[in-house]
């Protein structure tokens, strides 16, 4: 039985959390008003819209309006986790926890209005 196997959505969520804690001091408020949530996959309509090749993975989705135009938005950003890709790309617990932490920063980054080759600057692509 392989780990992808193993993991249920719960124990997910569990280190999910575990990974959200340890954010820099600095940037928990930022996770803290975000919803974050989690599913499965992304759709194949979700696929379309981003532009996503049949072959590219998506870890994480960030959905909202960037940091201090909340003013404007009708709902508060969010954070979705696709556990399916997440638990895929890793082979232990630990390896899991760093790419949800790393996923969490980089769709942060989306929320202060980064863009991909920025994030990727900061080790975050």
């Amino acid at each position: 039985m392989t780990y992808t196997h193993i993991m249920t959505l719960h124990r997910f969520r569990r280190i999910a959390r575990r990974a959200i804690k340890q954010l820099p001091d600095a940037l928990r408020p930022y996770a803290d008003e975000c919803m974050i949530s989690t599913r499965r996959r992304p759709s194949k309509k979700l696929r379309r819209e981003l532009g996503l090749a049949d072959n590219e993975v998506l870890f994480g989705l960030y959905q909202g309006c960037m940091a201090g135009r909340q003013e404007h938005a009708q709902m508060p950003p969010r954070i979705v986790l696709f556990y399916e890709a997440l638990i895929d790309a890793c082979e232990t617990e630990k390896e899991l926890e760093r790419q949800i932490h790393r996923t969490v920063l980089h769709e942060i980054g989306h929320h202060f209005g980064m863009d991909e080759d920025q994030l990727a600057e900061l080790g975050y692509g």
